[in-house]
């Protein structure tokens, strides 16, 4: 069987050579350590480098000296290693390109569509995203946990490990509770304030704008009518208490369905939808309560509320109380989260948790319940930050401030016919709608997926749908390219021929660094969750291919001619992967 990762074929008599080095200058390190710290992205002039900063202080030595003495011990005396050379406190090495050349070419070539792939591993994981309330449709501002969420599942599969997606169904809020209110009557008996917001309703729109149309009104009406409060707040109790409104599910699924209907646009779709009322019918929260109330730090209110003293948990001082059961005897959201985690923990080896910034609290509150009943896990967060647009302030359906992912996801489409319009007068109709959905849809995916989710996303059109720069449409044209490249060759399909040995033009071998560095990328993703640095990886790859197509001939060239159409069937085979990784659509014509 072929290794899926290019690099393991080098590794350990590389990783040995750089060890006796270690030893030769009296600094201990070990195998382990040294492997993580190696980077093998691939620069300029070199395809390995080391950082030997954290032992240069062992080594009483500064770091470019270090890096000095331990490239002198790095002759390059035995392959694969060409040279070795210090740069500032880093050693870089140069591993011989046609070694590099053959083992990355019958990589891909013997994996081929596994290419990228890593054998299954045991332990299945979890990955619970986007979970936004069904409470009308999609703004962009949620769509940023979805697309996180989805390419880091895709990510897990390719690394091996099974994965299950979830959508948690908020289905006992008072939000949900809301749309039930507004739409147990007819419209045209809804509050005059209510009916001024939302004049006109479609029967024929789509179910998750038309159910959700009135809800930033009724938000608004709530505040200031007590009495609508309390049949909000009835029904709310009529769902802890297991008998909701007869059209309390079917409001809600009609809702969903048209949300996920959006989502399906940019390739998003969930395996499993877990109602949060489903652990209150099976008991999981009456018994998460009455873990809670033996809890080391339980404490009851004067008004007969139970809550932990949370104090020692580094909460914010106003959140040092949690409440985890009202007066009442009903549950709250964080106890039911409490129990929907529990659920998880006994299925899956690995729990994520996509939250926006907004949940960072919550987030630190489940940890402290957690530690309470005794609960050694933790589920992994991946936190981002909010998506904004230029006028300022965040999106919200409450207020009802956002761009709608439907209306972006058209309008990106109409932008995208217009440059394909632009570009090709051979097309049929049918080829420009399909060319303009997959350019459109996938423009907006990674224009918002490129950005780490630590920094804010400032949503602007004209970047979203740029054909130029860091978006998809850069992307979906490389591989376009090399797709006609081989169609002209009349190689679509493998086998492909190559001498390795024609193959080290510097253009060719930073190529060669780009393919080969997929599995490491695909395993680091995996690993810590940091999927932008797959659209990173993307770019860096259609960027090299291009600078390879402009340096040198492909299909007028002489002995290298075979080699290098290996080598472009190389690249559109890494690129599709990725592409499919990160939710672009791969394009064979633009």
């Amino acid at each position: 069987m072929i290794p899926p990762d290019p690099w393991s074929r080098w590794a350990p008599p590389l990783i040995d050579r750089i060890l006796e080095a270690f030893r030769a200058e009296s600094i201990p390190v070990e195998r382990p350590e040294l492997e993580a710290a190696l980077d093998r992205s691939g620069g300029e002039g070199w395809d390995l480098a080391l950082a030997v900063h954290r032992w240069a202080r062992i080594a009483g030595r500064a770091p470019p000296r270090l890096a000095d003495d331990l490239a002198a011990r790095l002759r390059p005396e035995r392959p694969p290693l060409r040279s070795a050379a210090a740069a500032q406190g880093y050693v870089n090495l140069t591993l011989e390109p046609e070694t590099v050349a053959r083992g990355t070419l019958e990589t891909v070539f013997g994996r081929w569509e596994r290419y990228g792939h890593w054998e299954p591993e045991a332990g299945t994981a979890c990955v619970e995203h986007t979970s936004a309330n069904p409470t009308g449709a999609f703004h962009v501002g949620r769509v940023r946990n979805a697309i996180i969420g989805d390419t880091l599942v895709r990510v897990l599969r390719a690394r091996g490990i099974p994965a299950v997606t979830q959508y948690y169904v908020d289905d006992m809020g008072r939000q949900a509770a809301m749309i039930t209110w507004i739409w147990s009557r007819p419209p045209d008996s809804w509050p005059p304030e209510i009916r001024a917001e939302a004049p006109t309703i479609d029967p024929a729109e789509k179910a998750d704008r038309r159910l959700g149309r009135p809800y930033p009104a009724v938000s608004g009406y709530l505040k200031s009518h007590p009495e609508a409060q309390a049949e909000v707040a009835a029904i709310v109790r009529a769902v802890e208490e297991g008998h909701p409104p007869a059209e309390h599910h079917r409001r809600i699924s009609e809702i969903l369905d048209g949300m996920l209907q959006s989502l399906a646009r940019i390739g998003i779709r969930f395996d499993e939808r877990v109602w949060e009322s489903s652990l209150l019918d099976s008991g999981a929260v009456g018994q998460v309560v009455d873990r809670l109330l033996k809890a080391p730090h339980a404490t009851l209110e004067e008004n007969g509320a139970a809550a932990i003293d949370a104090s020692g948990y580094r909460l914010p001082k106003e959140e040092a109380k949690i409440i985890v059961r009202r007066a009442d005897g009903t549950s709250l959201y964080v106890t039911r989260d409490v129990a929907y985690h529990l659920s998880k923990f006994a299925r899956f080896a690995r729990v994520i948790d996509v939250l926006g910034q907004d949940h960072r609290l919550h987030a630190q509150t489940l940890d402290a319940l957690l530690a309470e009943i005794g609960e050694p896990r933790r589920p992994e967060y991946v936190i981002y930050q909010d998506l904004t647009v230029p006028e300022g302030g965040r999106m919200s359906t409450r207020r009802g401030t956002g761009v709608w992912l439907d209306d972006l996801l058209d309008e990106a489409v109409r932008r995208a016919r217009e440059e394909v319009l632009r570009r090709r007068d051979d097309l049929s109709e049918a080829e420009i709608g399909r060319i303009a959905e997959a350019v459109g849809t996938s423009a907006v995916r990674y224009h918002i997926l490129r950005v780490a989710p630590e920094k804010t996303v400032l949503f602007r059109w004209e970047e979203a749908l740029s054909f130029e720069g860091r978006t998809a449409p850069f992307l979906q044209y490389a591989h376009a390219r090399a797709a006609s490249l081989l169609r002209k060759a009349g190689r679509e399909g493998p086998p492909y021929p190559f001498d390795p040995g024609l193959l080290g033009h510097p253009e060719e071998q930073a190529l060669l660094r780009r393919i080969r560095a997929l599995p490491g990328r695909v395993e680091y993703v995996a690993r810590t969750n940091h999927v932008h640095a797959l659209a990173g990886y993307a770019h860096d790859l259609a960027d090299q291919f291009n600078r390879f197509y402009h340096a040198v001939p492909v299909l007028t060239a002489g002995a290298e001619r075979d080699s290098r159409i290996a080598l472009v069937a190389a690249t559109r085979r890494t690129m599709e992967t990725t592409l499919d990784l990160i939710g672009v659509t791969p394009l064979e014509t633009m």
